[in-house]
């Protein structure tokens, strides 16, 4: 199964939302390395030491290059020729990663590379994902689990469907976020978020308090299964997206504004005084919207 670019970008805006590990860093530099690699043979006409009569240039050793990324610094190397120069399509400033990576990819089709060296590049990434996938979770205690889904395009058995991924977060005591693991299936199916949620188990995680998710009933059933005398929340986001969606678009903005309020409150006292506040204001305006906070 092939995931597409907006599979790809999800999984990175959730990445963003943590603290960036180690592994993370090593997978992405990886790809960019070896990304650039592949731009550098396409454009040499021959891999290293690759006896060929598509070659039109030497390599002639390499120069240190740090990129910064939301996935830390990364060393990088980029190949010097012996004859003019060379600079990856992928480092090009101002160029979005995305078309960045399209571009690269491009390159190395209309130069031919082969799919030999695109698989093996797969494989060592796959192996990164792997170690990443599966790492010890019971180092660290994550007494708040964050879980969430999005949905997006998915090649399986040669045709094209909406599939759902899932990711859980782990927040330790001192705040810290970390990716603790991610899968593909059905988001609303409770065997497979249980199995889901079991294999994070078996890696180590334990000791889980509370965790933060949508309001699916399969979820939620996993979730108790799974996480026994941990309590639940429901998603303050998905929460006000199903909010908005019953309010008129001229007043989103000023519902959405006082419902925050009450998460800017210092204590669980200011909370309830602003909670009680609110919905009778709008039980006058907005009797639906004050159904649901109640």
């Amino acid at each position: 199964m092939a995931l597409d670019q907006s599979a790809l970008l999800a999984l990175l805006s959730e990445l963003k939302l943590t603290n960036v590990t180690d592994r993370i860093g090593m997978v992405t530099e990886t790809l960019y390395q070896e990304l650039i690699n592949a731009e550098a043979t396409a454009h040499i006409g021959a891999a290293p030491f690759e006896r060929s009569d598509d070659r039109t240039n030497q390599r002639n050793g390499t120069r240190p290059r740090v990129l910064t990324t939301t996935a830390g610094d990364l060393n990088l190397k980029i190949p010097k020729l012996r004859q003019g120069s060379f600079f990856p399509a992928l480092l090009e400033r101002r160029r979005r990663v995305d078309q960045a990576l399209f571009a690269v990819v491009m390159e190395a089709y209309l130069h031919g590379v082969s799919k030999s060296e695109v698989s093996r590049i797969c494989a060592d990434l796959d192996g990164e994902v792997a170690t990443f996938r599966g790492r010890d979770l019971g180092v660290t205690g994550y007494p708040y689990v964050f879980l969430d889904a999005t949905y997006c395009k998915a090649r399986v058995n040669h045709r094209v469907i909406s599939q759902a991924m899932v990711v859980a977060i782990g927040v330790a005591a001192d705040g810290r976020r970390e990716v603790l693991g991610f899968d593909v299936g059905d988001s609303e199916n409770e065997i497979f978020w249980t199995e889901f949620l079991r294999s994070l188990k078996a890696r180590g995680l334990d000791g889980v308090k509370l965790v933060i998710s949508d309001a699916h009933s399969g979820l939620k059933k996993a979730i108790s299964t799974v996480f026994q005398g941990a309590a639940w929340q429901r998603c303050r986001v998905h929460f006000m997206r199903n909010v908005l969606s019953i309010v008129p678009r001229a007043s989103q903005d000023m519902v959405a504004a006082v419902i925050r309020t009450f998460f800017a409150q210092p204590d669980a006292t200011h909370v309830q005084a602003q909670f009680d506040e609110v919905t009778r204001m709008l039980e006058r305006s907005h009797p639906k919207v004050a159904r649901m906070l109640h």
